[in-house]
């Protein structure tokens, strides 16, 4: 039975029909979901596409070669040879940029089956791993292995949506306000790419892209249900009045979890609006908002995962069933005099009760058909209470981010030239606190355990040209400049005695960093049916101010000298399309890591360690295929290959004394070295039964070592989900159309791996390393996959 944990979600609902009534009276966000061709109204003159974050929809690009993007084929440049006009020059502006090694995922690939999150929809990319985090929409995206390494949230990669950031300043990013049912699609940029997008881009770029209202033009109002309690309703509007373009969407999400206290409840807000003020001039608004409550199970040894995966039996810790996992609280919320009690997740009342508000602005002005002019503000509001563990992070979080950028189109020596040059500023100041979790259930608050005070600040320039030297070959350059500055003070608290007295320990860092990042691509078209690609370019990633203060034993302490990590890396790929049928890409990379920022478990659960590993190199291999074999069927498949190791690395780990160990050679843990996803589906067109389809889906995912030691492994899976889906136009003065689907995933209910956090290696006292059989009882690590489920869902558009 579904528990109704109601909070904000009325409230938030209001927001989206009051902010819906307000757009019912303006349009001209120019975007598509299926990236068609461009129908250009300015007849002869030709606008600049700019070259950073995009902020449009649609697939024409000025003056370079272009192939289209369709299905989950990596392009860098659509195929035809043609100079764009002023307005598709504009329409182009939101994907991914020339040289990039990148994908484009249609909503077509997720529009018939219930996509609750991320995970459902950017597996259909090569390069792309997901692991499960700590909520129910939380994912640990990673492009290339970039987030394998880290222990919670998203990093090592920039995301966007329409253009709009939504990583703050100090290079988090989390997937909770991202309900797929708002996109239309999704552009994954793989590869490190700061000189585009600055800071934290080692890994590469997300953007998100909602559908534009005229394409919506109406109200559709979908609900999907299943198995465990799950629950979406969730509704899409937009229009296109004059000159003004509108989009909203809003969902309400709640379930019950199939891991013993995972319930959840969430709401989320997202608008788009442009308005068209004059011929030159357009103004867009972006509104998001996500409300979270949910309850969180403790992280698992592998050990644990094998007894009880799914953490039944764990009311709490005195009766507690064989694998439940359990925190040490004390009981009297500041330290052990008066003793300590082990509880369950469900007995503490562990969990998250967040909120993220991102509101931001752009103004793009058309000096001439040559010239536009954009500047772009963004406010981001990330506020939690996240009781995870023995300790509740508490702490709000704003952010400003400033950007402002001019791109130019003409001629350098007669050749066709695109260049752009474009400033930004953005910073984060805050204060956040860790208390103690004490007994008695609901997350009681205990003592202050520590505060942190930070400041985080990125500003910069970045150039880019791109040049077509031939019809066939195109060549970009670009570079970033990038200072970042971290500043923060932890005041570490312990306590004495029965009454408490009271301790502190101030520990401070104020860093400064200075990063430059260059990048050269050529893009040659062979003919209307090869792309050829190559690409040199660099990434650079600064720390967090939070990762300055925590030890290897998960205490607050000293670990001010961490440095930027910095990769270099190499692509060589093609793109071929035979015809309309076929598409395949295949693209490959060596990188080079310096200082490569890694994160490990602690014995503090919820809480992460982080260093350096000096020299590390990541290679491997993206492969992509969409092959429409017969009639209404079709295949297709993103695999990835990846090798990554440690070339110089020598961990200290103390026990007692400082013992030394080399691990270059080594594997680096949490990267999976192979991983597919592969659909074979039906669509009738025609007859009786046009609009019934289905699909049967297989996903492989590679054991993965755990350690830095390469001794313990986590276990690797195969999964396999079945759909069938229909949607039909219905002939009426109030509906378009009606889609239903159903879907059964994980069709042979196997026990698997959703989430594998890195752990510590350990060593006795005589300073040998503990074997695999003691590392498997490190908790902390593992989250189990959600068994066979059942998911049924439904949408209609009204006209």
């Amino acid at each position: 039975m579904l528990r109704c944990h109601a909070r904000r979600g009325v409230s938030v609902v209001a927001v989206q029909v009051a902010l819906l009534a307000s757009s019912g009276a303006v349009s001209a966000q120019s975007s598509d979901t299926a990236l068609p061709p461009v129908t250009v109204e300015a007849p002869q003159a030709t606008r600049p596409k700019p070259i950073a974050r995009p902020t449009r929809q649609r697939s024409v690009v000025a003056s370079r070669p272009t192939r289209p993007v369709a299905g989950n084929v990596s392009a860098s440049a659509p195929t035809q040879n043609k100079r764009a006009t002023a307005g598709a020059a504009r329409d182009g502006l939101n994907q991914a940029p020339a040289g990039q090694t990148a994908t484009t995922i249609d909503r077509s690939q997720f529009d018939n089956r219930p996509a609750f999150s991320v995970s459902d929809v950017l597996r259909d990319s090569p390069g792309i791993s997901i692991k499960q985090g700590n909520g129910p929409r939380d994912f640990g995206i990673s492009i290339r292995g970039s987030n394998a390494r880290n222990g919670f949230g998203i990093r090592n990669l920039v995301i966007f949506d329409d253009g709009f950031p939504v990583t703050q300043p100090d290079g988090l990013s989390r997937s909770d306000l991202i309900d797929p049912h708002a996109y239309g699609a999704i552009d994954v940029i793989r590869g490190p790419s700061s000189a585009l997008y600055g800071n934290y881009a080692t890994g590469g770029a997300l953007n998100f892209r909602t559908r534009p209202g005229g394409s919506i033009d109406g109200v559709e109002y979908g609900v999907d249900g299943g198995s465990y309690g799950y629950l979406n309703n969730y509704l899409a509007a937009g229009k296109k009045v004059g000159n003004f373009e509108g989009s909203l969407f809003a969902s309400d999400t709640r379930g019950d979890g199939y891991i013993g206290n995972s319930w959840f409840n969430t709401q989320t807000v997202n608008f788009l609006g442009t308005l068209k003020a004059t011929p030159g001039d357009r103004f867009t608004v972006k509104i998001i908002n996500n409300d979270l409550s949910a309850r969180l199970p403790i992280r698992s040894s592998l050990n644990q995962y094998y007894q009880n995966p799914f953490q039944q039996g764990c009311a709490t810790g005195v009766s507690a069933a064989v694998g439940c996992g359990t925190v040490t609280l004390n009981n009297n919320g500041f330290n052990a005099t008066t003793g300590t009690d082990k509880e369950t997740a469900v007995q503490a009342g562990l969990g998250r009760n967040d909120r993220r508000t991102i509101v931001g602005g752009r103004w793009e002005h058309d000096f001439d058909n040559t010239t536009i002019w954009r500047n772009q503000f963004v406010f981001d509001d990330r506020s939690i209470s996240q009781p995870t563990g023995a300790t509740s992070a508490i702490g709000d979080f704003p952010s400003y981010n400033f950007m402002s950028d001019v791109t130019k189109r003409g001629e350098i020596l007669g050749l066709e030239s695109t260049g752009f040059f474009g400033a930004f500023y953005n910073t984060l100041t805050a204060s956040s606190d860790t208390r103690n979790v004490m007994p008695g259930g609901n997350a009681t608050l205990g003592w202050l355990s520590s505060n942190l005070y930070s400041e985080t600040t990125n500003y910069g320039v970045r150039a880019r040209e791109e040049l077509k030297l031939t019809s066939s070959l195109t060549a970009i350059a670009g570079i970033g400049w990038e200072t970042t500055l971290l500043k923060g003070i932890n005041t570490a608290y312990a306590y004495a005695g029965s009454t408490g007295i009271t301790t502190t320990t101030l520990t401070s860092a104020d860093r400064q960093f200075q990063n430059a990042a260059p990048e050269v691509a050529l893009l040659y078209n062979l003919n209307n049916e090869w792309l050829f690609r190559g690409r040199v370019a660099t990434g650079y990633g600064t720390p967090q101010v939070s990762n300055l203060f925590v030890l290897p034993t998960g205490l607050s302490g000293n670990n001010t000298q961490l440095q930027t990590q910095k990769n270099l890396g190499y692509d060589l790929g093609f793109d071929w399309t035979p015809n309309n049928t076929l598409k395949l890409s295949a693209t490959g990379f060596y990188e080079f890591f310096r200082n490569e920022i890694v994160s490990q478990a602690t014995p503090i659960n919820g809480i992460s360690y982080t260093f350096n590993a000096p020299r590390s190199e990541h290679r491997g291999i993206e492969l992509a295929a969409d092959w429409k074999f017969h009639p209404g069927w079709r295949l297709m498949a993103a695999y990835t290959y990846l090798d990554e190791v440690y070339t110089e690395y020598v961990e200290n780990i103390t026990n007692g004394a400082v013992f030394s160990f080399n691990r270059a050679g080594n594997k680096i843990p949490g990267i999976s070295p192979n991983e597919l996803t592969a659909r074979v589906g039906y669509d009738e067109f025609a007859g009786p039964l046009a609009g019934l389809g289905g699909f049967v889906e297989f996903q492989w995912k590679d054991s993965f070592y755990m350690d830095n030691a390469n001794l313990l492994k986590a276990p690797g899976y195969e999964l396999v989900n079945v759909n069938v889906h229909y949607k039909t136009d219905l002939v009426s003065d109030t509906f378009r159309s009606l889609n239903l689907f159903l879907e059964v995933r994980n069709v042979f209910d196997r026990t698997y791996v959703a989430s594998a956090n890195n752990i510590a290696n350990t060593i006795t006292v005589a300073g040998l390393q503990n074997p695999a059989s003691v590392l498997a009882n490190t908790t902390g690590s593992i989250y189990a996959g959600s068994p066979r489920a059942f998911v049924a869902g439904m949408k209609v558009a009204f006209k």
